[in-house]
């Protein structure tokens, strides 16, 4: 899972956009915004740098209940 839809809003940058910047198509990144497929490391990469943030801010975090 990840947190790339809620950076977006937060940066008011459109998904059209990011996908201009990575080369990709709108729906793969739209993919991506709704969690219904995971960018490869690399690209995650390439996403925070695009957007100007640490990688892990894309990332979510999950609590394991003990």
């Amino acid at each position: 899972m990840n947190r790339i839809k809620e950076v977006l809003e937060q940066k008011g940058i459109k998904q059209v956009w990011l996908a201009d910047q990575l080369g990709k198509s709108f729906n793969t990144v739209n993919g991506y915004v709704q969690n219904r497929a995971q960018p490869s490391l690399e690209v995650l990469y390439k996403i925070a740098k695009i957007l100007n943030v640490d990688p892990k801010e894309l990332l979510k975090t999950t609590s394991i209940n003990s």
